[in-house]
């Protein structure tokens, strides 16, 4: 035991010796982020006369970093150049880059740290354009791979669009007496005409466009996007994001006056106003009363007749959809109607050309027995025999097919009364609804599927109104899918927590931004305007369900697509299926 002793003491002193794991050095490293730039997008960012990287979102940057333990090296270069170096990996994060959809499908955005306007710039003696319509047949200049490059190249407003490098070189080359005009960020383009003296430049359009402006990183980097808007939202609530926004926008935003200059200069002319007031309110004080009665009433008066105005636009704007929807069931009858006539005729006769062929196979074997094969309509009567008994199954169900489907449009496009409800069953409704819009479906996804629940609640309702809002959902998820690889499932049941039956119409599109989501259902409210969108069908299809006592809900999957639930409460006595 002695030895034992001997031996352990010098070993336990050896262990106390040993440094602890971390004295002397940081626990963690602080992790290492490239972040490209604009080398020439001032006051923004941009390379100094020092040869470094300087502007707003380089300090605040610098900032976020600080806050959040970061090490930071910035990496400055062409705007393109960039935003390739960001997709090929060269790059972590871009510290500007402005948002929209297109963009939003290969970076993800972090919250906008500033919203840039954009301008449209002239030579002095130029006419304004006052809007961006007023640049069509117009030369513009337009700095490459910029939102507003994107934007006119997508409108395709301008006769030709000339594309520059930078920001200076496209109003270099405006003031230099070439072409007509040039789109530029409103703050960049008043920097560039002060710096490089510009005098014969100068904004006719400001406000065009308003873009949000933030950090931007490769889909899928979300540890690094957490810590950057962690970062800036930390950042705004100090004094220190003030300072830097007051250091490089301040100076080129107008300013209020300073609030001490405004007591003193209102207190100027206030002051004596309130010694000659204060004696004519002794007497004129009933009079005030009965002129701020009369006051508060014209402006009720006002307000009412504002609401009703805005209320007539809207009932006359659902009256002319109203009114095209009528002319387009009163046109879908009748083509229903025309179409029923043939195929009741095919329907009619191909049972009897069914028998007559099978009348014939008697004789058409025994010719085949004696004299071997033979051509029947151009093809060989050994495989005739076995193929037409299937073309006539085949086309008797497409006609029935094509009879069901015309019955639906013209059950479809039939006037309802909203009074008048009935028992429904929620699954048929919703196979007629993807009878009607099959074509959609098919050219749209490749992977839709529907899952009826067996044994549903019959409701009460109107089927056609119910069928109407199924179609409009059917259809919003067929136009959310951007490629046919991305698919549409529907699926009914009975929620027992809820009292209701549901149908979930579920997408794989590019989803619903949290902040739109609370007004999907206002009149004229669409994400697709520059589709065609009118902003009617989900108020409708809402004003629909909300008349039968159910409800509208939608979730946005974090990973993508949406979630439409259509629920209808089940009464209690209409008695199961």
């Amino acid at each position: 035991m002695a030895a034992i002793t001997r031996f352990m003491i010098p070993l336990l002193l050896f262990f106390l010796s040993l440094p602890l794991p971390g004295m002397g050095q940081e626990l963690t490293p602080k992790r290492h982020v490239i972040v490209g730039g604009d080398r020439d997008y001032p006051p923004y960012e941009f390379i100094d006369g020092n040869g470094a990287a300087a502007g707003f979102n380089v300090d605040l940057t610098r900032a976020i970093a600080g806050i959040m333990g970061l090490q930071v090296e910035f990496r400055m270069g062409g705007w393109k150049e960039m935003r390739d170096a960001l997709q090929a990996g060269r790059v972590d994060i871009l510290q500007g880059i402005s948002f929209s959809e297109a963009r939003s499908r290969s970076v993800d955005f972090s919250s906008p740290h500033s919203i840039v306007s954009h301008a449209i710039f002239a030579r002095r003696e130029s006419m304004p354009a006052l809007s961006l319509d007023d640049l069509k047949g117009k030369e513009v200049i337009v700095f490459q791979s910029g939102i507003m490059h994107d934007l006119l190249e997508q409108k395709q407003l301008a006769k030709r669009l000339i594309l520059t490098a930078t920001p200076a070189d496209a109003l270099r080359l405006l003031a230099s007496g070439s072409h007509d005009y040039a789109v530029v960020a409103a703050l960049p383009g008043a920097y560039l005409i002060r710096e490089l003296k510009l005098t014969n430049l100068v904004p006719v359009a400001t406000g065009i466009a308003f873009y949000p402006y933030g950090y931007g990183v490769r889909k899928g980097d979300d540890e690094l996007l957490g810590r950057f808007n962690e970062g800036l939202a930390i950042l705004k609530k100090t004094d220190e994001y003030r300072k830097i926004h007051d250091k490089w926008l301040g100076v080129l935003e107008p300013r209020s006056l300073p609030w001490r200059e405004a007591i003193r200069s209102g207190a100027v002319v206030v002051v004596p106003l309130l010694l000659i007031l204060s004696g004519a309110l002794l007497w004129s004080r009933s009079l005030r009363r009965q002129v701020a009665l009369r006051t508060e009433s014209l402006a009720r008066e006002v307000e009412e007749r504002e609401r009703a105005v805005e209320e007539l636009c809207l009932h006359q704007a659902q009256l002319l959809q109203a009114d095209k929807m009528k002319s387009l069931g009163i046109l879908v009858s009748g083509v229903a109607h025309e179409i029923n006539n043939p195929t009741g005729l095919i329907l009619l006769n191909l049972p009897i050309l069914r028998e007559v062929y099978e009348d014939a196979g008697e004789l058409l074997e025994e010719h085949y027995k004696e004299h071997g094969d033979f051509s029947l309509g151009g093809i060989p009567y050994s495989r005739m025999r076995d193929e037409v008994p299937i073309m006539l199954n085949e086309t008797v169900e497409g006609a029935r097919r094509i009879k069901r489907i015309v019955e639906d449009l013209k059950d479809f496009a039939r006037r309802d009364d909203l009074a008048v409800k009935e028992p429904l069953d929620l699954n048929n409704v919703v196979k007629s609804a993807v009878r009607l819009v099959e074509s959609t479906l098919r050219q749209a996804t490749n992977r839709f599927t529907v899952s009826y629940a067996a044994s549903l609640p019959r409701l009460r309702g109107n089927p056609h109104r119910i069928e109407q809002v199924v179609v409009n959902l059917i259809v919003n998820a067929c136009q959310s899918l951007s490629d046919p690889q991305r698919g549409v499932f529907l699926e009914t049941c009975h929620n027992l927590d809820r009292g209701e039956v549901e149908l979930h119409v579920r997408d794989e599109g590019g989803g619903i931004s949290p902040a739109d989501l609370p007004h999907l259902t206002d009149p004229f409210f669409t994400t697709k305007r520059e589709q065609g969108g009118t902003g009617l069908g989900l108020s409708v299809s809402a004003g629909i369900v909300k008349e039968h006592n159910g409800a509208l809900r939608f979730q946005a999957n974090p990973g993508g697509g949406t979630v439409v639930t259509l629920g209808l409460p089940v009464e209690e006595e209409i008695t199961t299926i």
